[in-house]
C-alpha cells in the first residue's frame, strides 16, 4: 500500500497536534482559574469530593454562625450574673447591718431605702437586652421578663445553638428558670408569727398591772404558756388544736391536751407527733425562735407542701363544762368543731385586770392580713385553717396556698386534674367521689353566695342553694356527660368559680351548650386561672375595684370529728420562711418590707402581719444567692461549651479548607512545567512535521 501524505497527516500530524493543543489548553485554563477541574466531567472523582468538602465548609459555617450567636448571648448573660451576684452580696450585708440590733427606725428606714434601690437594680439587671432581644424571657425574647411589680411575663423555653451534626448547645437561663425555679436540696420552714410571752411573769398573781415577762422558751411550762389564773395543778386542761399538711401533701387535725405542769417542749415533741415523728425517725424538726414563736422544717428535701397552723385554748372557770374542749357535750350536735371557741377571749389581760370574768381564753399563734365583713364565715378568723377569705387586692383576689402536684414538686395548671393534688387518704380512700367543696362570700353585684360542689363518680355537680337545683359540670368528652369526680379538672373548678361570681348560670341544669354558653358570658364579665405561683387566681374585668369575696374549702374544714380536708386553696397558714421553689422578686420584696417594718422576727402585731422578719429574711437571701450561683454556673459552663465548639468548628473549617484546596486547586509550578513540557512537545513535533514535509516534496520533484 503506497502511503500518500494525508495518511502521513492524519497519523502523525492531525492526532498528536489535537491532543497536544487538548493538553495545552487544560493546563492554561487551570493556570487562569487556579482549579484543577472546571465541570464534572473533567474528573468525577475530584468533583465528588470537591462538592462533599464544600458541604461540609458550608455547614462549618452554619455551625460556626449559630454558635457565636449563641456565645454572645451566653457570655452577656454571665456578665450579668456576675453583677447579680455583687449586688446580691451588697444586699446581704445591708439586711445583716439591719438585724445589728443599734439601729433606730430612721437608720432602719434609710437601709429600707437603699435596698429599694437595690431592688430596682435587680429589676433593671432582670431586663437586660442584647441586640433587642430580652436574655431572661426565656424563648420569648421580645417581651420584657419582669414587670413593675416583679411578676414574670416570659416563658421557660430553652434557646439552643447548632454545634455539630445531630448536637445542639443551651445558651440561655430562662426566667422562669433563675426567679422562679427550684432549690431540690433546700428543706421547707415554716413560723408562726404571734410573739409569746411568759403570761406568768407578765400578770404576777395580786398585781393589777402587765409587767413585761420574758419570752416563751421550750423550758418554760404550758401554765407560763397559757397564762393560767389558779393553782397550778397536774391536770390536762389545756387544748392545742393542730391543723397542717406533711411533706407527702397528707393533711391532719390533731387535739393535743396538755396540763399546767408540761413543758413547751413536751408541745413541741407532740407536735412533731402528729407529723410523724418517732423515736426512730423525725420527719421534722419542731423548734423556737427567740420570739417564742414554733419553728417547723420539714425533714424531706424538696418539698413544699408542709404547713402548720395551731390554736390554744384554756378554760379558766373549771366549774362546769370545759368550754375549750370542742368535743364537750356542752356543743351538742356542733360537738368537734373549732367554730365552738369563737366566743372565747383571745386577750388574756382582759381575764386579769379587765372586767372580763375567768372564762375561756382562746390564743391564737398565727394571724393573716384578710379578713371578711361577711357573715357567713365566723368572725374569729384566727381559728380558722383553710377556711378563710382570700385577699382581695382592688380588683383582684388570690388564694394563699399554692396548688401543687401530689406525686412530685410541681405547680398544677388548668388542665391538671383535681385528683393529681388532692389528699386522697381522707374521705373516701383513693378517690374523690363523695368530697363536698363550698364556696361562700360575695358575687360582683355584692350579693352573699353559698355554692355547694359536690365530686362524683357518677357525675359532679354544683348548686346555690343547698342542693335544691343541680347543674351538671361537664366534661369533655363525646357524647359529653357530667365529670367523673377523679376527672374534674382545675379549669372546671375555676369555671364553677366564675359562673358563679358573675352570676352567670346555664340556662339548663343538665344541657352542655347551656354549660359552655354560661361559661363564655363568665369570662366576659372575670378571669380566673391557676398564676404562676400555682395560686387561684381571680380578677373582676372592667371595674376600678371588685365587691366579689371567695373563700374555697373543703366541707370538712373546721371538724376535728371528721377527716383532714381533701384540698386547700386559701389558708390562715404559718408563714414560709424557707421553701424549694424560688419567687426571687417576691421574696425581695418581703426581705425589704421585714426591714421597713422594723421587725427581727415575725411579729402579727404591727406593720405587714405576715412580715418575716430580718433574721429569718437573712436566710431567705442566703437561699436566692445558692440559687443564683447554681444559676451561673450553669451558664458557665454553657460559655465554655460554646467557646469548644466555636474552637472546634474553626479547626474544622481550616481543616476541611486546606483538605479542599489539596484536592480542587491547581498547583501552579507543577501546571507551568506541564506547560513547558507541552510546548517543547508541540514545538518538536511542528519541527518534525516540517521536516518530513520537505523531504516529500523533494521525493516529489
Amino acid at each position: 500500500m503506497r502511503i500518500s501524505s494525508s495518511m502521513y497527516y492524519k497519523n502523525l500530524y492531525a492526532k498528536n497536534n489535537s491532543s497536544i493543543q487538548s493538553k495545552l489548553f487544560d493546563v492554561n485554563k487551570q493556570i487562569a482559574s487556579g482549579l484543577n477541574i472546571q465541570y464534572a466531567k473533567d474528573d468525577i472523582r475530584t468533583f465528588t469530593e470537591t462538592m462533599r468538602l464544600d458541604n461540609e465548609i458550608e455547614g462549618l459555617g452554619q455551625i460556626m454562625q449559630s454558635t457565636e450567636s449563641g456565645y454572645k448571648m451566653a457570655n452577656q448573660t454571665d456578665e450579668v450574673l456576675n453583677e447579680f451576684t455583687t449586688t446580691m452580696d451588697r444586699m446581704r450585708v445591708l439586711m445583716v447591718n439591719a438585724a445589728n440590733g443599734i439601729h433606730s427606725d430612721g437608720s432602719l428606714d434609710a437601709i429600707a431605702d437603699e435596698l429599694r434601690v437595690v431592688e430596682e437594680h435587680f429589676k433593671n439587671l432582670a431586663n437586660t437586652s442584647i441586640n433587642g432581644q430580652y436574655l431572661f424571657s426565656g424563648s420569648a425574647v421580645d417581651i420584657r421578663p419582669i414587670a413593675d411589680d416583679g411578676t414574670y411575663k416570659g416563658n421557660d423555653k430553652a434557646m439552643s445553638a447548632f454545634t455539630g451534626s445531630k448536637t445542639k448547645q443551651q445558651y440561655n437561663i430562662s426566667g422562669d428558670e433563675l426567679f422562679l425555679g427550684e432549690k431540690y436540696l433546700v428543706k421547707r420552714r415554716v413560723t408562726t408569727n404571734v410573739i409569746n410571752k411568759n403570761l406568768v411573769q407578765d400578770y404576777p398573781v395580786g398585781l393589777t398591772e402587765k409587767t413585761e415577762g420574758d419570752h416563751i422558751t421550750p423550758e418554760n411550762t404550758i401554765r407560763q404558756l397559757m397564762g393560767d389564773t389558779d393553782a397550778a395543778n397536774a391536770n390536762p386542761k389545756h387544748h392545742f388544736y393542730i391543723r397542717g399538711v406533711k411533706s407527702d401533701g397528707t393533711a391532719f387535725n390533731q387535739e393535743i391536751l396538755m396540763s399546767d405542769t408540761d413543758t413547751v417542749q413536751d408541745l413541741m415533741d407532740q407536735i412533731g407527733n402528729a407529723y410523724g415523728n418517732t423515736n426512730a425517725l423525725k420527719v421534722v424538726d419542731v423548734t423556737m425562735n427567740l420570739n417564742g414563736e414554733f419553728v417547723i422544717e420539714d425533714k424531706v428535701k424538696g418539698s413544699s407542701k408542709l404547713e402548720f397552723h395551731m390554736v390554744g385554748a384554756t378554760d379558766f372557770d373549771e366549774a362546769g363544762p370545759d368550754f375549750a374542749d370542742i368535743n364537750d357535750a356542752v356543743y351538742g350536735a356542733n360537738a368537734g368543731r373549732i367554730d365552738n371557741l369563737d366566743g372565747g377571749e383571745n386577750l388574756f389581760n382582759n381575764f386579769v385586770i379587765g372586767a372580763t370574768p375567768p372564762g375561756l381564753f382562746v390564743k391564737e399563734f398565727v394571724k393573716s392580713d384578710y379578713t371578711s365583713a361577711s357573715a357567713t364565715i365566723v368572725n374569729n378568723d384566727s381559728l380558722l385553717y383553710d377556711r378563710t377569705y382570700f385577699e382581695k387586692d382592688s380588683t383582684t383576689i388570690k388564694g394563699s396556698i399554692p396548688q401543687i402536684v401530689r406525686d412530685g414538686n410541681a405547680f398544677a395548671t388548668e388542665s391538671t386534674k383535681l385528683s393529681e393534688v388532692a389528699d386522697l387518704s381522707q374521705g373516701t380512700a383513693g378517690t374523690l367521689d363523695g368530697t363536698q367543696l363550698r364556696m361562700v362570700g360575695r358575687d360582683v353585684t355584692g350579693a352573699a353566695i353559698d355554692v355547694q360542689i359536690d365530686l362524683s363518680s357518677a357525675g359532679s355537680t354544683f348548686s346555690l342553694d343547698g342542693g335544691a337545683t343541680n347543674y351538671e359540670i361537664f366534661d369533655m368528652g363525646n357524647p359529653r356527660a357530667a365529670v367523673d369526680a377523679d376527672e374534674m379538672t382545675y379549669q372546671q373548678l375555676l369555671d364553677v368559680i366564675n359562673m358563679a361570681t358573675s352570676g352567670q348560670l346555664p340556662a339548663t341544669t343538665n344541657v352542655d351548650t347551656d354549660y359552655d354558653a354560661a361559661v363564655e358570658s363568665a369570662n366576659l364579665v372575670s378571669d380566673i386561672h391557676i398564676g404562676y405561683d400555682g395560686k387561684i387566681t381571680y380578677q373582676q374585668l372592667n371595674v376600678s375595684d371588685t365587691l366579689t369575696e371567695i373563700s374555697l374549702f373543703d366541707n370538712n374544714s373546721g371538724d376535728f370529728s371528721a377527716d383532714s380536708s381533701v384540698m386547700s386553696f386559701n389558708a390562715n397558714n404559718s408563714i414560709e420562711v424557707r421553701d424549694p421553689k424560688t419567687d426571687f422578686f417576691k421574696v425581695i420584696d418581703t426581705m425589704i418590707t421585714a426591714v421597713e417594718d422594723h421587725k427581727v422576727y415575725a411579729d402579727a402585731s404591727s406593720g405587714h402581719t405576715r412580715s418575716v422578719g430580718i433574721e429569718d429574711a437573712i436566710a431567705m437571701i442566703d437561699d436566692l444567692q445558692d440559687h443564683v450561683l447554681r444559676s451561673h454556673a450553669k451558664v458557665g459552663a454553657q460559655v465554655n461549651a460554646l467557646t469548644s465548639s466555636l474552637n472546634r468548628s474553626s479547626v474544622l473549617e481550616i481543616s476541611a479548607i486546606t483538605l479542599r484546596s489539596g484536592i480542587i486547586d491547581t498547583d501552579a509550578a507543577e501546571a507551568h512545567l506541564t506547560l513547558s513540557q507541552l510546548t517543547l512537545n508541540y514545538e518538536a513535533m511542528l519541527s518534525t512535521v516540517g521536516k518530513v514535509s520537505k523531504l516529500n516534496l523533494v521525493n516529489y520533484l
